[in-house]
């Protein structure tokens, strides 16, 4: 892990340098994906299952799962557990809830009327990753707020194990989720799936969840024949401290994210060189004893930073530039602090306020902008799985008042045609 002592001056090319992770190899990755996405185009069910055996080491007779393969599911889990997914479920629904939006209309007067016409998309796809780790989480995350906007269609694609089953708790929240439709496929070729449809997937309009390299360059490729929520890169947090903060919650934190995977970033920002010195001792002592420690000593030695600023005012300043997907304030006044705060997925104040709150239950969306998009994206939300049209209605005699302004704005633009639409509503003849 590297310690550096920064200024204003010096600081933005380290952050370029951080926001560079992975752009090497983009293009051999987009080769492979575009592969198996045409693949899937063009020979469909049995495309999906020759990568599923190739990739996932099993192989399938069938992708859909069954409802006894969910009740079996259910078994396995501990009531504990699906008490925690079911109060989880309603904090997430209660703080989405907020955010729902209405059809509006305004009357300028009795011959004109403009507003906005709020659609929820009719099919969605939600991707959970499986492999390194299972996350129910993501589950609750994507299918409550798109249950909140009115979907009528979900479904959801997870990769199997060797036996040809997905992890049991990803179904326990996809059944207290009421999602409609599971299938048993991931990786790019889950993505195409979604895209292009196949014999047993009907395509959807939208795709949400996030997923390694290969899931997230497929994303980006089908964007356009369908939406997408974002193209995610590895997970992040930055750290703000001051020299009140607790070394050992700091380091907590940093290996928290340093554990999802080898490109996870975990930076912090500090005004305290004792406070550094001491996080990087935590952070030593308490990996030893993590089950993913080969993955976080990776991270650390390829993401993890600890910059070391004369005040906080720069901090601040480092921290909009990076735009961090999780930013934490570990500092006295947090909430002094929060109003500079531009760019961030998630915020957390004070000491008590750990991301991984956010992760799993207090009902913010953990799925957020990473590698710097947080300076003009956001979390996903209802919104996210809503369309918007607008809506305009002027009577004859108010367009009529209006015509010979619209009529010449069209003819400075050079289209005659857009005039002429407006011209002969007013004129005698055929085409009154």
């Amino acid at each position: 892990m590297k310690t550096i002592y920064v200024n204003k001056s010096d600081y933005k090319e380290i952050i370029r340098d951080l926001n560079r992770r992975d752009e090497e190899f983009l293009n051999d990755i987009d080769k492979s994906v575009i592969k198996i996405i045409n693949d899937v185009k063009e020979k469909g069910d049995e495309a999906i299952l020759y990568y599923t055996e190739c990739f996932d080491k099993v192989e399938l007779k069938e992708i859909k799962v069954k409802e006894e393969e969910i009740e079996e599911a259910l078994e396995i889990v501990d009531g504990k557990f699906i008490s925690i997914i079911e109060e989880a479920k309603k904090n997430i629904y209660d703080y989405h809830l907020k955010t729902f939006q209405s059809s509006w209309m305004i009357y300028k007067n009795d011959g004109i009327m403009l507003g906005q016409k709020i659609t929820p998309i009719e099919r969605v796809g939600i991707y959970v990753p499986g492999g390194k780790a299972a996350y129910p989480s993501t589950v609750l995350m994507n299918a409550v707020p798109a249950k909140i906007a009115g979907v009528k269609s979900i479904v959801l694609v997870s990769p199997p194990d060797e036996k040809g089953k997905i992890n049991p708790y990803i179904l326990a929240a996809a059944k207290i989720c009421d999602i409609d439709e599971i299938y048993k496929i991931g990786g790019a070729q889950a993505i195409a799936a979604l895209s292009y449809g196949t014999e047993s997937i009907e395509p959807v309009n939208k795709i949400t969840g996030p997923g390694n390299i290969f899931v997230a360059r497929a994303k980006a490729l089908v964007y356009g024949k369908v939406d997408i929520d974002m193209i995610a890169g590895p997970s992040e947090i930055c750290i703000i401290a001051d020299e009140t903060a607790n070394p050992k919650f700091v380091a907590s934190d940093m290996l928290s994210q340093a554990e999802h995977d080898e490109n996870a970033a975990a930076i912090l920002i500090t005004t305290s060189t004792k406070v550094a010195a001491e996080v990087i001792e935590n952070i030593k002592i308490q990996k030893e004893i993590l089950k993913r420690k080969s993955i976080i000593e990776k991270s650390i030695e390829n993401m993890c930073l600890i910059l070391i600023s004369d005040n906080l005012k720069t901090a601040i300043d480092i921290c909009n530039e990076i735009a961090p997907e999780h930013l934490e304030l570990m500092v006295q006044n947090p909430f002094e602090m929060l109003p500079t705060i531009k760019n961030a997925g998630a915020i957390f104040l004070g000491k008590y306020s750990p991301e991984p709150l956010g992760d799993y239950f207090a009902g913010p969306n953990h799925t957020l902008p990473t590698s710097g998009t947080a300076k003009f994206s956001s979390s996903l939300s209802v919104e996210s799985f809503m369309k918007k049209s607008s809506i305009i209605y002027y009577d004859e005699n108010n367009l009529k008042i209006v015509k010979d302004k619209i009529i010449y704005f069209a003819e400075k633009e050079g289209l005659d045609g857009h005039a002429n639409s407006i011209k002969v509503r007013f004129e005698d003849g055929k085409f009154n």
